[in-house]
């Protein structure tokens, strides 16, 4: 591997505030391409990934994390602080919920203008579904895609991973 300096993302700075997987595949890119990923995690467990360790570790690896919470003054204030030091914010919650927290792109481009603010969510910001939880059973089946899945006589099938297999046998 080459040395994180030589990296064509070197010095540049995330901050995170996603969970589960798209989110966190997206800074772990990042991170692997040599920025600096800070992801911070709810108070009282973290990121519920955790509950699958091999998994978790590997779409946080080459991150630094914090637990900050959100909802009380001194949290928002340690990562609006936070915010003016970093390049990339990215978060992962669902559409309106930065807005009630006061961590909406308005309120942190005013902190630090030169922030590129990245919201990732399944259906996107706007639209009939943006409400939706979208998880990859979920995406599946939406886009139609288990309909060419499965068996001639079953039913549909997921593809990929099944849920609650991936632990270890430790």
């Amino acid at each position: 591997m080459r040395d994180k300096v030589n990296r064509p993302l070197s010095g540049i700075r995330v901050i995170g505030l996603e969970q589960y997987m798209a989110g966190p595949y997206c800074t772990m890119l990042l991170a692997d391409m040599g920025a600096e990923v800070l992801k911070v995690e709810r108070p009282g467990g973290g990121d519920p990934a955790r509950q699958v360790p091999d998994f978790f570790r590997t779409i946080n690896r080459n991150k630094r994390s914090l637990t900050l919470n959100m909802k009380s003054p001194a949290g928002k204030e340690i990562l609006l602080r936070l915010v003016e030091q970093y390049d990339v914010f990215t978060e992962g919650f669902r559409p309106g919920v930065t807005d009630r927290l006061g961590i909406d792109f308005e309120a942190l481009s005013k902190i630090n203008p030169r922030l590129i603010y990245c919201s990732i969510s399944g259906y996107g910001q706007n639209g009939p579904y943006r409400d939706y939880s979208a998880f990859d059973p979920t995406i599946q089946a939406t886009s139609g895609f288990v309909a060419i899945t499965g068996f001639p006589d079953g039913p549909p099938l997921k593809c990929g991973r099944p849920h609650g297999s991936c632990r270890s046998g430790r």
